[in-house]
């Protein structure tokens, strides 16, 4: 379920149903702006790694302590951070996460159904932590004259609330998510491609104009790719470099900050 909250000048802070029609929006009209930027939440401006390694290492607790329950003693090899991350990062199956870690049978369905329940938990949501340079990344955009917009699989309300905890809201003309807290952790590249869609005609934008999407995973990618979007590719979340060169972004950098430098270059070359 797709949502969209803009942020305008002219308008205060609006959300709007599911039902209701970019088009028929009032602030709906095209811009100016040279450049546009969509930038994906978890990952490009924020680290989730501990929370991911949190919901793993609960997930296994809680497997191990159900099955001494019915009298199965499992005995588990915990992956520490830098192997689950990795693991992570190479987009390797939570399946395969679950047999590194010891499990088998029916130990993995019931460890997957675990973290499909830990991972958006208020308590680990809290581990979440704004990825070094976001700030100053954001404002030397805003510097460069781009026009920046938020395009997540993340439930919108946490989205805003995150941002506005972060004194970060205003750097945004458009806050672009979902309703579904299991979203972002599928990562569906059709739903990826289906906010863009509801981001360029909340927008007033064209498909020919300069729009680029910074994100860190195939969902951003493919759904970019899939629009004709030019793609900022970036290895300090959930995707490593040879994940993400294989599916041949316009540019791999290392984070937001990286990406910002690129642009300018990008915005001087012009």
């Amino acid at each position: 379920m797709i949502s969209a909250l803009t942020l305008t000048p002219s308008s205060p802070a609006s959300y709007f149903p599911d039902q209701t029609l970019c088009r028929d929006w009032p602030w709906a009209v095209a811009t100016t702006a040279p450049l546009t930027i969509f930038c994906d939440f978890d990952g490009p401006l924020m680290d989730v790694c501990q929370r991911y390694y949190k919901t793993y290492q609960l997930a296994l607790m809680e497997t191990q302590t159900y099955f001494q329950t019915q009298g199965q003693a499992l005995p588990l090899t915990a992956l520490n951070l830098a192997e689950f991350w990795g693991m992570k990062q190479a987009k390797r199956p939570d399946r395969d996460i679950a047999t590194q870690s010891g499990l088998v049978g029916e130990h993995i369905d019931f460890f997957l159904d675990q973290v499909q329940v830990c991972v958006n938990q208020p308590l680990f949501l809290g581990e979440d932590r704004l990825q070094p340079g976001v700030r100053s990344a954001l404002q030397q955009l805003v510097n460069l004259g781009a026009r920046l917009a938020v395009i997540t699989l993340r439930c919108q309300t946490q989205v805003v609330q995150i941002l506005q905890q972060h004194q970060l809201s205003h750097f945004f003309s458009l806050i672009c998510g979902t309703q579904d807290a299991l979203a972002a952790y599928e990562n569906y590249a059709v739903c990826k491609q289906a906010l863009l869609q509801e981001a360029i005609q909340a927008m007033g934008l064209h498909q020919d104009q300069a729009l680029w999407m910074i994100g860190d995973t195939e969902a951003d990618v493919l759904a970019a790719q899939a629009m004709q979007i030019k793609t900022i590719a970036l290895t300090c979340g959930m995707r490593d470099y040879p994940f993400l060169q294989r599916l041949q972004p316009t540019s791999i950098q290392t984070d937001l900050t990286a990406a910002t430098q690129f642009l300018t270059k990008m915005a001087v070359a012009l």
